[in-house]
């Protein structure tokens, strides 16, 4: 294979996008990024407001948290006014002022933003109240839950799309009707005024865990990451990447999984990381040889493992600390080989598809120097170094957030001063943290509306019992399944697996199905939340262990992101790579096969997370070596190529074998190896022989 490809584009072929238009391209495939422009006087109120609710947040993640539901209450109900401030029902970008649209805003998103700020502080302030109300609420209760779930509704409808809202409003419909459900789903029913109790005045809806989490963790770690890029720590992950895995064949495409590793530590948006690093290294890919939906494809790829890479992983890390009680650092932990393991099938699968290709790496003058890049961005990495610390320290997450975003002030502060003396350095600093609060409040709007209305959703399980009843249907069709695989499989001279072992294959299967679909409408954090309260119950009554079981329907909610006919990491991707979005996503599915298999394998083998009850070394190097060995062997396989291009019927033996090398058994790994070992032999004997190709 030769590098004088004719399809190879140059430099010049190859247009790079402006910041305008990448921001435009984040805006169609993020909706929650689709702010309207507003008349300046609101602009300026509104920044202010966001500004305020930064501050307010950076305070008390230092100083303290008041009450939880006062401090819940005040951070939905800020945020609600300022969603019907910054979101526009149709997603008209502009309206002009007038009459019914006062400052350019229509009367009814005045009205309803309002309406949201009141009816979410309501609770708060008739708090010393409430142990006398819950269970028999006055009128005034009841029309103020009321007039919150529809401005709950419409607020995530502007800021996400319908999806999540239609959800929450069948489950309000399946509380209210219970009566007339079809077979095990039946219960009593509930009246309105019962469910609007149960939602609104109790801490299992609205005000529950969910935007507890939001309120008192993720905006301070979005915050932070907001912060930590405005001074260059995004921009020097790249070029530590770049200066690391560029020279190799296929640079850019290492230099993109790379990078959006390092970036994704603090970052939890996979959109936004595509577009990110995206910028710099779809034009590289495909200006060395890579297809245009190829090279889209590996940064999606790439990008969705932003989410599940420490310390931050989004939202879901701090989520997991309240609903399983376990220390961060424990979270963390178990979701450091499962991280790896994504990466490293997509910088596997891009490795072999550079050398199917005859792709070269990036050359000595498209590099920047490591050495150099440190030496002038080493202050950047303080700020990161700071949060792992304290984290590692046991202190609470938000001190964390508290001293790495101070850090981050700090640092603007040291560049500032040096770019521009003393008095320029303060103006500047004093801008940059005025946008930087701006920024990262105005990023948590839309998750905060979305987890408010996923407590809708949590208190109708917990208010009907539905969980445990979808758990029974579920385990029920996986074990009838089960029985007749079983009775199949009882033909063969030896057990392949028995009953139990195939009920809970199947149930994962299930699952993993159910938290792809539910992803495609609705972002992870709320995904996640929905599928522990619905999905978790099912894994645990088949023994599954409750760690185990949030990480399997938190890796399968992810990996929506890239999986068609909504993959809008993906789509991001092939907009800026000008490909077939449809294309980008098939492929962006096919390079994350290793995230798809990893849940499987310690599902079966939870030694794979570390800190698992039942830890054994002797289990986690069977799990890990046979993880690794099976994703090269699935790689190799998609990518019909090892060494050398591949026989059609060793690409099938590729696949079994991977099966078998990622199935937590001594027996099944030697067996996987065995079929891989004549294939790599015939690979490696024939290796300098690859100017033909093999029969494919």
């Amino acid at each position: 294979m030769t590098n004088d490809r004719s399809k190879v584009e140059t430099a010049d072929e190859v247009r790079h996008l402006s910041a305008d238009e990448l921001q435009a391209i984040e805006e169609t495939y993020d909706p929650e990024l689709r702010f309207r422009v507003l008349a300046w006087p609101l602009t300026i109120v509104t920044a202010a407001i966001l500004f305020l609710l930064s501050c307010y947040h950076f305070y008390t993640a230092g100083f303290g948290i008041p009450q939880a539901t006062v401090h819940r209450g005040l951070h939905l109900g800020v945020t609600l006014l300022v969603v019907f401030l910054s979101f526009s029902a149709f997603g008209k970008k502009e309206i002009r002022p007038g009459a019914l649209a006062p400052f350019g805003l229509p009367l009814i998103d005045w009205l309803l933003g309002i309406a949201g700020l009141v009816t979410a502080l309501y609770v708060p302030w008739i708090y010393s109240e409430l142990a006398f109300r819950v269970g028999n609420p006055l009128p005034i209760d009841i029309i103020m839950g009321t007039v919150l779930i529809v401005a709950l509704l419409e607020a995530v409808r502007r800021s996400m799309g319908w999806p999540l809202p239609v959800i929450a409003i069948l489950f309000i419909a399946y509380a209210y009707y219970g009566k007339s459900m079809p077979g095990i789903l039946v219960h009593p029913g509930a009246s309105w005024a019962n469910i609007v109790n149960h939602l609104y005045l109790t801490s299992q809806g609205i005000y529950g865990t969910a935007l507890g989490v939001i309120a008192t963790y993720v905006f301070h770690f979005v915050l932070f990451g907001v912060m930590a890029t405005r001074i260059g720590l995004g921009q020097l992950f790249i070029d530590i990447a770049s200066a690391l895995a560029g020279r190799y064949a296929g640079g850019p495409a290492k230099v993109s999984v790379l990078s959006s590793a390092l970036l994704g530590s603090i970052s939890g948006s996979s959109i936004a990381n595509t577009v990110t690093t995206g910028a710099l290294t779809i034009p590289a890919m495909i200006r060395i040889g890579y297809p245009r939906h190829f090279a889209a494809a590996v940064e999606a790829a790439a990008s969705t493992g932003g989410q599940i890479t420490p310390p931050v992983m989004g939202a879901v890390a701090f989520l997991m600390i309240e609903y399983l009680g376990l220390p961060l650092t424990t979270i963390l932990t178990a979701a450091l080989v499962p991280a790896f393991m994504h990466f490293f099938g997509v910088l596997v699968q891009v490795h072999l598809e550079a050398k199917r290709l005859g792709l070269r790496g990036l050359s000595a003058a498209e590099l920047p120097n490591a050495w150099k890049v440190l030496k002038e961005g080493w202050l950047t990495v303080i700020p990161l170094i700071i949060l792992v610390a304290v984290l590692l320290s046991g202190r609470t997450p938000f001190a964390a957030a508290f001293w790495s975003i101070t850090a981050c002030a700090c640092v603007l502060l040291i560049q500032q001063v040096r770019a521009q003396g003393l008095l320029g350095g303060l103006a500047g600093t004093a801008h940059g943290i005025w946008e930087g609060f701006v920024l990262g409040a105005k990023q948590s709007l839309s998750v905060t509306a979305a987890a408010a209305l996923v407590g809708v959703v949590i208190g109708v399980v917990t208010l009907t019992g539905v969980g445990f009843k979808i758990a029974y249907m579920v385990t029920t069709v996986a074990q009838d399944w089960a029985g007749s695989v079983h009775g199949l499989l009882s033909v063969l001279p030896f057990e392949v697996m028995g009953v139990p072992t195939l009920t809970l294959l199947f149930t994962l299967i299930l699952t993993a199905i159910v938290c792809i679909l539910m992803g495609c409408g609705i972002p992870t954090t709320a995904n996640y939340i929905i599928m522990v309260a619905v999905a978790a119950p099912i894994l645990g009554l088949l023994g599954v262990e409750q760690l185990v079981a949030h990480f399997f329907v938190f890796y399968y909610g992810v990996l929506a992101d890239v999986t068609p006919p909504v993959a809008m990491a993906a789509y991001a991707g092939a907009g800026i790579a000008g490909a077939n979005a449809f294309k980008a996503g098939n492929t962006a599915f096919r390079l994350s096969m290793g995230k798809a298999l990893v849940p499987f394998v310690f599902a079966f083998q939870p030694a794979l997370l570390l800190v698992t009850a039942d830890f054994t070394w002797g289990n986690f190097f069977l799990a890990f070596g046979g993880t690794v060995l099976g994703i090269i062997a699935l790689a190799a396989a998609v990518s019909n190529w090892l060494f050398a291009p591949l026989y059609w019927f060793e690409r099938i033996a590729l696949v079994f074998s991977a099966i078998l090398l990622v199935a937590p058994d001594l027996t099944a790994t030697i067996i996987g190896l065995l079929l891989v070992a004549p294939i790599a032999a015939r690979q490696l004997m024939g290796r300098k022989n690859t100017g033909g190709s093999a029969e494919s």
